[in-house]
C-alpha cells in the first residue's frame, strides 16, 4: 500500500510496485493486488493485458477508517476514547480539539444534539 499511496491519484502497473519493493517476487505482488482490490482497498483497470492499480483513499484516511473500526470495536465506545485521549500529547490534543471544533454538528429528529456529539 505503500507504494500505491506514494502514487496517489495514479494508476501503477504490478511491474511497478514489484520495482519498488524488490524483496518481493512479481506473482506475490500481483497475488495482494489482486485481493486489496477485491477487498475494495485498491482500484484496479484493466488496459488489454495490463492491470493498473490505484489507491482507493490516502494512508491517512485509511488511519482514520482503521480508528473508527477499533472505536467500534471496542465494545465501550466512552472507555475507548477515554482511554486513547489519556496517551495523547499536548499537541495530538489540541489537533483533536481543533478538528472537533470545525466539525458540522449533527441534529437528531427532534433538533438536539446527540448523545456524545
Amino acid at each position: 500500500m505503500d507504494v500505491l499511496w506514494a502514487s496517489y491519484g495514479h494508476e501503477v502497473t504490478g511491474r511497478d510496485v514489484a520495482e519498488a519493493l524488490p524483496a518481493y517476487a512479481y506473482t506475490t505482488i500481483a497475488t495482494v493486488l489482486n485481493r486489496l482490490s477485491r477487498k475494495g482497498a485498491v482500484r484496479r483497470h484493466v488496459e488489454g493485458r495490463t492491470a493498473r492499480f490505484s489507491a482507493i483513499g490516502t494512508e491517512v484516511d485509511r488511519a482514520a477508517a482503521a480508528m473508527r473500526e477499533a472505536l467500534e470495536d471496542s465494545g465501550d465506545r466512552d472507555a475507548a476514547l477515554g482511554r486513547f485521549v489519556r496517551t495523547i500529547t499536548p499537541d495530538e490534543a489540541a489537533t483533536l480539539r481543533a478538528a472537533l471544533e470545525h466539525r458540522p454538528r449533527r441534529r437528531t429528529a427532534r433538533g438536539s444534539r446527540p448523545r456524545g456529539a
